[in-house]
């Protein structure tokens, strides 16, 4: 594969390996599942399997329990239902707001119309989950959200959460963490940084390295494809050359951090990203937060 195909291809968003391509749908698949198996995913399903449960036994009348009953809040998760034809019956959080009224043209900060797409696919899979900019409360801005829900019968039952976000100081701290274990015993160390289940990937925070020698990837938390290729040929949506830039700024004075654009791996969409980075025997050892 040549160069330009290549950045062109990691510019969309795709993921590389030894010898063959990832799609964008297995892309996703890959970290639908990864956000799904989190702490917070695993809180929502038992939720949402809680709230099917109830409308199974008790019908439509059952979701009014939603807006009233604890056990439909598990702290920031909440329960609440919609029926096929947009009628918004019940909530346990601030879409309490929309009781009663036919929600199929609301749409989120972005102008989505989340709820008539969440339908849809309801009526047509009966299940599945939906990704739109919703007001959270802990930052009163818009963030982007994802629902997973289930029909049963002309209801629609679901929970949404907001994916995880990494701070400044986590993303320093995992790289201290990271350069001492680099520094203790190298592969072993690039072994854990693969791991999804491991100390080095949690949400969208992870550990990604790199040989300063030949820009070759040796590890990538969210992206494992990635080990093997080439960064130098690797450039952001914007064009801008990220890991020639880095090693450019570590080979002066060991350490730097930059800005770029790449995908996060909790929502799937590309957006800024802030990167700490530093050597460790030749190799380039980063950490970064994707920026609000």
């Amino acid at each position: 594969m040549s160069a330009p195909i290549r950045v062109l291809a990691l510019t969309l968003g795709l993921a590389f390996g030894t010898g063959f391509l990832t799609t964008p749908a297995q892309a996703a698949d890959a970290e639908s599942i990864r956000l799904f198996d989190s702490e917070l995913g695993k809180r929502a399903t038992a939720l949402l399997d809680r709230a099917v449960r109830h409308v199974e036994q008790n019908g439509e009348k059952g979701t009014a329990d939603f807006s009233r009953q604890a056990d439909f809040v598990d702290r920031d998760l909440y329960a609440y239902a919609v029926r096929l034809d947009g009628r918004f019956l019940a909530s346990g959080g601030s879409s309490a707001a929309l009781i009663g009224d036919n929600v199929l043209d609301y749409t989120d900060v972005a102008g989505k119309a989340f709820f008539r797409e969440m339908i849809e696919l309801a009526k047509a899979k009966g299940s599945g989950q939906v990704e739109y900019r919703w007001f959270n409360p802990a930052d009163s801005r818009g963030e982007p959200k994802v629902t997973m829900f289930r029909k049963v019968g002309e209801v629609v039952v679901a929970v949404g959460f907001y994916p995880p976000r990494a701070t400044p100081v986590q993303a320093r701290a995992m790289l201290k963490d990271a350069a001492k274990a680099m520094t203790a015993d190298a592969k072993s160390a690039l072994a854990q940084f693969q791991r999804l289940d491991g100390p080095f990937v949690h949400d969208d925070l992870y550990v990604f390295v790199i040989d300063m020698a030949d820009g070759r990837f040796l590890a990538h938390g969210a992206t494992p494809t990635l080990v093997g290729s080439n960064g130098f040929e690797v450039r952001d949506p914007n064009g801008k050359p990220i890991v020639t830039e880095m090693v450019k700024l570590v080979a002066k004075k060991g350490d730097g951090e930059l800005d770029y654009s790449w995908q996060n791996p909790t929502t799937g969409r590309v957006e800024k990203k802030h990167s700490y980075f530093r050597a460790v025997d030749g190799k380039l050892v980063g950490v970064g937060y994707f920026q609000r």
